[in-house]
Parts: C-alpha cells; structure tokens; sequence
C-alpha cells in the first residue's frame, strides 16, 4: 500500500492499493486534469526515478525545501529555522533522509502550516517523518485536504499564532484560506512575508500578481485583492518569498504590493 501522490498538483491521498479514480484538487476549476489523463506516484517510485529533496540557504534563518527534478507544479516549502523547533510553511512530495537529517541540523520543527491547497504536498507524511509535528490549517479549507489525520489542527479566525512573533494570516483570495506566513525577523530585521501564490512574484521581481487561478489565468477581483493588500499593509515587512526557488522581492515589497495592487484596480476599472 503506498500513499499515492497526484503527479500533477503533488497532493498526497491515503494509502491504497490502487491509486484513487480522481484528483478533485485538478477537477477544480483553479487547477487542471493534463491532456494525458489523470496519473499518479508515490514516494518508493519517486526515489526509484531518481527524486531527491534539495535544501537550499535562502536568507540567514531561512531555508528552501524543494524536489529535484520537479514534482507536480514544482514548488518548494520554507523552513523559518529556530534551535529549539522552526516553522515549516507549505508542504512538498518527498522528504527523504539526508533532508530530515539536515532538517534535524537545523533545529527541528515544531509547527508546520501552509498557504493554501495546492502547496500542501505531502504535508502529513512530511510531518510523520519529522516526529509527528502538528499541522495547523485554516477550517476554511478543511475540505480540500486530500489526507486527513489526526495530526491537523484546523482554526477558525484570521491569525494564528506560531510562537517568536510569528504568525499565519488568513487572507482568502486564491482559497477561502489562502494565508501568508509574517516573520518579523526577516531581511535583516525588517520583516519578510512568506506568501506562496496568496501573491505572486512576477518574473522581474518587481511587482506582484493576485489569481485565483494562475494555470487558467483567471484574476482576482478588487474586493479580495483588497483584503490581501489591506492584511499585508498592517505588518512590517520588506521582503517577499513566494512558493517557488529564486521567486522574491528582495526589498521595498510593501511599495510594490501597493503598487501592484493599484495598477490591477485600475486596469480593471478602465478596461
């Protein structure tokens, strides 16, 4: 029996003799089902294929979890590393053991949390592997967890709270729990938000993008780019980290989602 892993969005399901008939993360509108057809993997087949999980340094505190060569869409979670446990923020496919070797390294994790259903990964088996580290979801998004267990907690309410000033805000937009993580700690003292696709860095890492669907470019209205912009604009922050390798705003982040913001509303509003 393996937990088997949609090879298209990375979402883990229950482990089964037979993979399951269908992926509704991919039925969903946001996502999609390949030309190809529906196909599936599990975690033995990945390793044996040559997956491995790639850790990467990407500001002092900071580190990148990812898998290479790519899985689904190719995201990467982010380690806030603490000596005494850290926060990991969004899920992948595979963590294999040189990576909880070097997880352990770097302090642990105490809490695990994600920005929204699409960059869950493995989440539960990547908290079984890390010592059976609780998950906390927003309940808003109960129904798109494809594995559930014990281990996740699911919270009402705006803000969660993960202990060293950080904390999870629950914005909706992409999902009805779409959140980004706040680490005040960050660029050097001047905060940084960890946003998976709550914002998304354009390619000149200069502005950002607010979709509800970025594979069938369908935007985000005002209303809800609203509520992201509004939440993001009452933390110190200066830097953004989305949910894929070299993708960030490095400094000025909150001029730029202002700005951002602003050009889309207008772009909307004047056709």
């Amino acid at each position: 029996m393996h937990n088997w892993t949609c090879s298209a969005c990375a979402a883990e399901y229950p482990a089964s003799d037979t993979p399951p008939a269908r992926c509704p993360i991919c039925d969903d509108p946001r996502q999609y089902v390949p030309l190809e057809g529906q196909r599936w993997t599990h975690e033995a087949e990945l390793i044996a294929h040559g997956h491995r999980t790639e850790i990467r340094q990407i500001e002092p505190g900071l580190f990148g979890i990812g898998v290479t060569p790519k899985v689904g869409i190719g995201q990467r979670a982010l380690l806030v590393a603490h000596p005494e446990g850290g926060v990991l923020f969004d899920g992948v496919p595979l963590i294999d053991d040189a990576a909880l070797a070097e997880i352990a390294r770097l302090g642990g994790v105490r809490a695990i949390v994600a920005s929204h259903p699409h960059l869950y990964g493995a989440i539960v088996t990547n908290s079984k592997k890390l010592g059976n580290v609780p998950i906390h979801l927003p309940v808003a998004d109960r129904d798109w967890l494809m594995n559930p267990d014990p281990l996740v907690n699911f919270f009402a309410g705006d803000r969660f709270d993960l202990g060293d000033r950080i904390a999870l805000h629950v914005t909706g937009g992409h999902f009805d729990g779409s959140s980004f993580l706040h680490w005040p700690q960050g660029a050097g003292g001047k905060g940084a938000l960890l946003t998976g696709d709550t914002m998304i860095v354009t390619p000149g890492r200069d502005w950002v993008s607010f979709i509800w669907s970025a594979p069938n470019r369908v935007p985000l209205g005002p209303k809800a780019i609203d509520r992201i912009v509004r939440t993001a604009d009452a933390l110190a922050y200066d830097r953004i980290h989305d949910g894929w390798w070299g993708s960030m705003i490095a400094s000025d982040a909150r001029s730029r989602v202002r700005a951002s913001a602003e050009r889309i509303v207008d772009i909307e509003r004047t056709g």
